[in-house]
């Protein structure tokens, strides 16, 4: 009872501070999405072991995924040109370059890990900015809040979804071999929670067919389930638990964040092709 206590009192707390971040759209995300995209590169770094002879080596990975993040706010927000993003190509370069000096007994390995911290954290993080840009929005007259926060709330929806439904009627396990608790019920069950609530974000914005939501929502449930089962495979390889501990009952950032990892990008290649583009 005290852990389902505590875990509840985090995820209120976490889901408003998100939800305000969000919706305000301003300095507030930058900070709040700015911190996330740091600590959960950090802790990243910490399982994959970047760093772990030289801190200078994490400190360095982590700023760098962090400056992408300030970099695409500052772009896509109108704020500044793409030059922005030429020193994060040097950060790139120095990756490759610093293996030379450091005197690793992997560096292929170094570089790899390096190179997946970036483009799993930082990039997937960066990407939300462009879901925030005034054009992916401004052509339809939709608030700009709109599809970021709809991401979130359907992968919060799904999660409960299928804890519900696989905790009461799961008997066909899902992936077995990395995640033994989640069946095929719970699965379905998250899903068609999800597509519920694409009537939902319809009636807030008409003016996108009802089948296009709908299937907005099927994209980021199917995404944000193999976002889940990637990291679970990572920490099921590096034989922890959690990713970390800084959230109490929940686990680390990156434990809370691993299903956005792939619905972000997922959502935004649908958005671009399908919702923007007709």
């Amino acid at each position: 009872m005290k852990n389902l206590i505590t875990r509840a009192l985090t995820g209120i707390v976490f889901v408003g501070v998100l939800v305000g971040a969000i919706y305000f759209h301003s300095i507030y995300f930058l900070i709040v999405f700015g911190m996330i995209t740091g600590l959960t590169l950090w802790e990243l770094c910490g399982l994959i072991r970047i760093g772990e002879k030289h801190l200078l080596t994490r400190v360095i990975n982590t700023a760098g995924g962090l400056y992408l993040f300030i970099a695409s706010y500052l772009f896509t927000n109108g704020i500044t040109g793409g030059s922005i993003f030429l020193p994060y190509l040097l950060f790139l370069m120095y990756l490759f370059v610093s293996e030379l000096y450091i005197k690793s007994d992997d560096p292929i390995r170094n570089w790899g890990n390096a190179m997946f911290a970036q483009v799993y954290c930082a990039g997937s993080f960066s990407m939300m900015n462009f879901l925030l840009a005034p054009k992916i929005t401004s052509g339809q007259n939709l608030p700009v809040t709109l599809f970021l926060l709809s991401i979130f709330i359907i992968i919060w929806l799904n999660d409960t979804g299928a804890y519900l439904i696989g905790s009461t009627f799961g008997k066909h396990r899902l992936f077995k071999r990395v995640s033994p608790k989640k069946s095929w019920e719970g699965f379905f069950g998250g899903l068609v929670v999800s597509m519920v609530f694409s009537y939902v974000i319809y009636l807030f914005a008409p003016e996108i067919p009802l089948y296009k939501w709908v299937l907005f929502s099927f994209i980021v449930v199917i995404a944000s389930t193999f976002g889940d089962l990637g990291e679970s495979l990572l920490k099921r390889t590096l034989q922890v638990k959690d990713s970390g501990n800084l959230l109490p009952g929940h686990g680390g950032m990156l434990d809370r964040f691993d299903s956005v990892m792939l619905a972000v990008p997922a959502a935004y290649i649908y958005i671009e092709y399908v919702i923007i583009q007709n």
